[in-house]
């Protein structure tokens, strides 16, 4: 079972940027595709983008398409998420999953928010 925490959110403008990150512990790493999702007040969780295995596919949300870029780094069990252009729509608690065959896993999640 791998555990998964987030860190990196914070209060920033519009306009700005972040870079959330998600380590990992207690499974093997390189062997799940990660994946950002988000959830606003109010709103379901929605997909944000992820990455397969060995970084060679990418997806992403319409909503983020050409302002975040997801990445991961297996040498140190960790996914990114790079935020720019920062909107108060991209204002969410945004979670890091993990998921080989039927298994997900989730982080606790980090808040952004983002003032206009």
């Amino acid at each position: 079972q791998v555990q998964l925490v987030e860190s990196g959110g914070a209060l920033v403008q519009a306009g700005g940027s972040l870079r959330l990150s998600c380590a990992a512990s207690g499974g093997a790493f390189s062997t799940y595709v990660m994946g950002w999702f988000r959830q606003a007040p109010g709103k379901e969780r929605e997909f944000v983008a992820t990455i397969s295995l060995s970084s060679s596919t990418t997806t992403y949300a319409d909503s983020v398409k050409g302002r975040f870029t997801i990445s991961r780094d297996n040498a140190k069990n960790t996914a990114y998420l790079q935020m720019n252009s920062l909107q108060p729509e991209d204002t969410a608690v945004y979670y890091c999953n993990a998921r080989r065959l039927s298994a997900s896993y989730w982080g606790q999640g980090t808040q952004v928010t983002v003032s206009s």
